[in-house]
């Protein structure tokens, strides 16, 4: 069930409506970054170096060193910085998005069912939001377990998986359900729900490929919770037929 999930979500990706959105998240996320860019080295051009200038005695030789071993120093701190907030900034962008993404599926894949509804632009912009801090704290915990030998790797996919495999199924879960509906169906799908969600980690861990990463898991969580809803519905005909008999 979860691999064929996959493997309509990958070929989702490949569909030119997907490809469409997935440029307009890919240019808007560039656009941001460049933003934060100029405007950090702004900030540190105009406050910062000054301030570490300004705290030596006035020695020409020391002071132009400094500035240049600072700027050094700042523009790899910032490359780093921005490369990590690659994909947190690429989900955040991506979350306004994913519902466009979802209806997209249903249409094509699943027509003779019930459209899920679109999220209000509130909570879309909350959910948008509570996503960005799940994958930061992600990448946090990860990071922090790269020290650790034997446990990182393991780290990093347990915690990814768990956090995105729940955020992206109550999402494709709320498009049908309430949110309290769609947390207690996950929970009693939790085990295929973090199985699900262990294929995205995978995913995020491919560089550039990880970019792709919102739209993979909305699409895959969108075909999981259909799978999962017709396998309910189909045992509940069962059990009503047996009671019958």
């Amino acid at each position: 069930m979860i691999l064929n999930c996959a493997r309509l979500s990958l070929a989702n990706l490949l569909a030119p409506e997907t490809r469409t959105t997935f440029w307009k998240i890919l240019a808007l996320t560039f656009l941001a970054l460049i933003v934060l860019w100029f405007g950090v080295r702004g900030l540190f051009d105009a406050y910062l170096l000054p301030w570490l200038a300004s705290d030596l005695p006035a020695m020409p030789d020391w002071t132009s060193w400094l500035g240049l071993i600072a700027a050094i120093a700042a523009g790899i701190g910032l490359a780093l910085g921005l490369a990590f907030l690659i994909s947190p900034v690429t989900a955040l962008i991506a979350g306004f998005f994913l519902d466009g993404v979802a209806s997209i599926i249903e249409k094509r894949d699943y027509p003779h069912e019930p459209q899920g509804k679109e999220m209000p632009l509130a909570s879309a912009l909350w959910g948008s939001v509570q996503f960005l801090g799940v994958v930061i704290l992600a990448n946090i915990v990860a990071l922090l377990m790269l020290f650790i030998p034997g446990v990182n790797l393991i780290a990093f996919f347990l915690v990814n998986g768990y956090l995105l495999g729940r955020e992206f199924f109550e999402f494709a879960a709320m498009r049908y359900r309430s949110p309290q509906e769609a947390k207690a169906f996950r929970a009693k799908h939790s085990s295929k729900v973090f199985s699900a969600g262990l294929l995205i980690a995978a995913f995020l861990a491919v560089p550039l490929l990880n970019l792709l990463t919102p739209l993979f898991a909305a699409g895959l969580m969108v075909h999981l919770h259909k799978a999962l809803s017709q396998k309910d519905r189909h045992f509940g005909t069962e059990e009503l037929a047996k009671s019958l008999r």
